[in-house]
């Protein structure tokens, strides 16, 4: 008798274990499962990404600030300003007429470009 109920125990509960496994794959294969594993899979993915290319970025940064030592475009340097032109356009501006407008005041100007008609 203890045989017997031994064995329906064992039995029942493999029963319940194997339905419970059954019944958590079926939930992990419906539509919805899948569409919310794939999106956290993708997001995953994203981030993954992300880093890839902040990483090279950081890289890329630090690579370039060697190569800007190595050919000593890093150096400090003090731009040096262009001279001041207000005073030269002041002082030609007093005058009334250039020396080379002055003869050309009076001359007409054909508008013809053509010269050789």
């Amino acid at each position: 008798m203890f045989r017997r109920t031994f064995w329906f125990t064992a039995g029942a509960a493999a029963g319940v274990w194997a339905t419970t496994k059954v019944n958590r794959k079926l939930k992990q294969l419906t539509p919805e499962s899948l569409a919310a594993r794939a999106a956290d899979k993708a997001l995953e993915a994203g981030h993954r990404l992300k880093d890839f290319a902040l990483d090279v970025r950081d890289g890329m940064a630090e690579r370039e600030a060697e190569l800007d030592d190595a050919l000593g475009l890093n150096a400090p340097t003090e731009p040096e300003l262009p001279a001041q032109r207000r005073l030269t356009i002041v002082e030609n501006h007093s005058k009334k007429h250039p020396k080379s407008l002055e003869n050309t005041r009076n001359t007409t100007y054909s508008y013809n470009r053509n010269e050789d008609h």
